[in-house]
């Protein structure tokens, strides 16, 4: 038995990489959360695999799937939104395939940050501008957030935020943010990114609380904050200019020096 955790990438099926659809081909178990993972991913999997939705099932419940695959020596995919190192909660799945003695793999996938800043056609890092992306969220129902990394806090840093799973929490967001950024920084909410229903919005801090209402952005919304997102910004990069040099490129010389 060998357990392969999948990353599924943001929603669009297409979007899965190369060996993680490899993977499902071979899968005898496929376990996805329905909830946020596209059953158009289940296109991937062999004819006779057992596809199970764990939306509805708590941890016990997943666990017993995994105690068959160990019992049948399966091949078992377990699939993911995103990437599953950034909120997965496959830690705890991995602790017990541990004491089991169960081999696993993790594989990579395109998380819901990159693909909202391609959605949106954004790069989230721009010299003299911002070189920190800070991955973060509130605190939910599930998951409680560190005192230390409290939004205020992080904001201090005036940086690139990609903030997950916080929609509906925006009124207290936009106050924290509003302590440490301008008022003019742009805030852009993508929810579904990816998926057909993907929305869109691109706002300020000062204006955001005024166009949207946060209960209509509740589920599977990325939210981008920062000065990078401001499209009139020059372009500053030295990396492909003429007098930049590395070990792959020399520096081109001019008539003078002919």
């Amino acid at each position: 038995m060998k357990v392969f955790f999948i990353g599924a990438g943001p929603g669009a099926a297409d979007l899965i990489t190369v060996r993680g659809a490899e993977i499902l081909r071979r899968a005898d178990l496929v376990l996805y959360a329905g909830s946020l993972v596209s059953e158009e991913i289940l296109q991937y999997c062999q004819e006779g695999s057992t596809c199970v939705n764990t939306a509805g099932l708590h941890l016990e419940q997943q666990l017993e799937w995994y105690r068959q695959a160990k019992q049948n020596d399966w091949l078992v995919a377990r699939v993911h939104s995103g990437d599953p190192a950034i909120y997965g909660a496959t830690a705890e799945q991995m602790r017990h395939l541990r004491e089991w003695g169960v081999d696993f793999e993790i594989v990579p996938g395109v998380s819901s940050f990159t693909a909202a800043a391609a959605c949106f056609g954004a790069e989230l890092t721009k010299p003299s501008v911002a070189q920190s992306i800070i991955l973060t969220r509130t605190t939910g129902r599930a998951s409680g957030v560190p005192e230390r990394e409290a939004l205020a806090e992080l904001a201090a840093h005036q940086t690139t935020l990609c903030i997950f799973l916080s929609g509906p929490h925006l009124a207290s967001m936009v106050a924290d943010l509003r302590q440490h950024y301008p008022y003019n920084t742009p805030i852009w909410m993508i929810q579904k990114a990816t998926w057909p229903q993907e929305q869109k919005h691109q706002s300020t801090l000062e204006t955001v609380l005024d166009e949207v209402n946060p209960q209509e952005w509740a589920l599977s919304t990325m939210i981008l904050v920062g000065e990078v997102l401001e499209e009139e910004l020059p372009d500053v990069s030295r990396l492909y200019s003429s007098q930049y040099t590395h070990r792959f490129r020399r520096r081109e010389k001019n008539m003078t020096e002919a």
